[in-house]
């Protein structure tokens, strides 16, 4: 049924959005013990790998709407099951920072206008970075991301290994680029949070939903060019692991 799809990524983006921008808020500066960029980059892929394994074989683990059109653009995805797919993914990512918000509020000293592990560039840009470098590491990243998801899940990939390359490709984008845009490669991601910090987030949010869905669509392409063969559907979940 697709409504088990639908609700399979919904769950899936709750916990990308929660554990990766969980740490972020919650533990990445914590007095003493803080996971700094490190433990935060490999929150993210955890998140991933793990719902990889958990829903994979129900709705192919996307997570992200640059993945799932991205995945279209390389022949894996229908077309028609995008938009049910990227509402699923963006409420998901809502009712993630939703629930975060409800804990980081009880810490004393929060404080929303900190950013709540939202993206931006220029002054909300983590090192300052500017629009245009901002939107040329998101473009890239996400065609990275999706040139490493369409090989680790291409039918002549070790079967099984899919959901380790994926986490660790997500755990690598944001070693790179945390101090350019605090990380996007998922509209969905950067949705959740900038609901709640409002103003300054969602005025440039635009550039998390654009940059994402193109670089997304330029590796879909790519991998379908170079692949020689076509890939197995991760619709039915065949093969696990296809998150972002």
């Amino acid at each position: 049924m697709n409504s088990r799809k639908y609700a399979a990524e919904a769950i899936g983006t709750f916990w990308l959005t929660f554990g990766g921008c969980g740490s972020a808020v919650i533990a990445a500066g914590f007095p003493q013990v803080g996971i700094g960029l490190l433990g935060v980059s490999l929150a993210f892929g955890l998140t991933v790998l793990t719902m990889a394994y958990a829903i994979g074989h129900v709705s192919g683990c996307h997570l992200n709407p640059a993945v799932t059109v991205g995945l279209a653009a390389g022949g894996r995805f229908p077309t028609g099951e995008i938009l049910p797919y990227v509402a699923a993914q963006v409420v998901g990512a809502v009712v993630g920072a939703g629930m975060l918000y409800l804990i980081a509020k009880g810490a004393p000293g929060f404080d929303l206008a900190k950013g709540f592990a939202s993206n931006g560039y220029g002054d909300n840009s983590p090192g300052k970075y500017g629009l245009m470098s901002a939107l040329i590491a998101e473009v890239l990243l996400t065609m990275m991301f999706l040139f490493v998801i369409m090989g680790a899940t291409h039918g002549k990939a070790p079967a099984g290994f899919a959901p380790i390359a994926i986490g660790l490709g997500l755990t690598l984008i944001h070693l790179i680029s945390i101090p350019i845009t605090n990380t996007s490669v998922n509209p969905a991601r950067s949705t959740g949070p900038a609901l709640f910090v409002g103003g300054w987030a969602l005025q440039q949010l635009w550039l998390f939903w654009l940059a994402p869905l193109i670089g997304g669509a330029l590796g879909g392409f790519i991998y379908r060019w170079l692949s020689d063969e076509p890939s197995a559907d991760v619709v039915g979940g065949t093969k696990p692991g296809s998150s972002g």
